[in-house]
This record gives C-alpha cells, structure tokens and sequence, in this order.
C-alpha cells in the first residue's frame, strides 16, 4: 500500500522552504465523472494574494460536497498547474493514506486566515 512507502532521502531547510503550502477554503466542489479514479473537482479560495484555484482531489471515500464546502483545506500551491483528463488542476490538495490506501485530508485545529503559509 501506498502509505508503506520508504522515508525519503533528507533535505535542507532551505529545499522545504521551496514548497509553498497554503491553507484555502473549499468554496466550490463537482463531480469529477472522467477521473480515472474517483475524484471531486474542488475550487479552493486562498485568499487574497493567490486567490481561487482548481484542484482534482481523490477524496470521495470519507467525504462529499456537503462535508467539503468550506472547509479549510492544505494545498501546494507552486507546483504547475497539471492536465487530468479534461481538467486543469493548479494546486495539490494535500493528506494522508488510511490502512486502505484512501485519503484522509490533514485537519486545521482552528479557522486561520486563507492563504496561511505553513511553516
């Protein structure tokens, strides 16, 4: 399963502080019915210096658009953005594989302000 996968190798500070991670809030959620695996096409508003971004996100086991819409999520926000299927999807939305190998999204213990880097 994919949450045995082995450590990867270690880096500097310097390399993680090249990843942008961002709180946003779920503002919008679709059906993705041309995934190859079962997804929801999300739109995450990050507030605003970044804005709203799409993000393809196989989340549908533990979730549905009622328990997503406004919902802080995590997201990568300086990957570029990736074709899939008929979808530009501009951020990764960011959590965590159960026993199964299906995704749990990381929880944020209290509202922040969207577009909180984190660190």
């Amino acid at each position: 399963m994919s949450s045995h996968k082995a450590r990867k190798p270690e880096i500097s500070f310097a390399d993680f502080d090249k990843v942008d991670i961002r709180t946003g809030t779920v503002v919008e959620v679709e059906p993705f019915p041309e995934a190859r695996k079962p997804a929801f096409k999300l739109k995450i508003d990050f507030g605003a210096e970044i804005g709203v971004k799409k993000s393809s996100a196989q989340i549908t086991k533990y979730y549905t658009p009622a328990t997503l819409l406004g919902r802080q999520v995590f997201a990568v926000v300086n990957f570029p953005p990736r074709q899939i299927g008929p979808f530009m999807s501009e951020v990764l939305t960011l959590g965590f594989p159960d026993q199964d190998g299906d995704v749990v999204l990381g929880a944020i213990e209290r509202k922040v302000p969207d577009g909180g880097r984190l660190f």
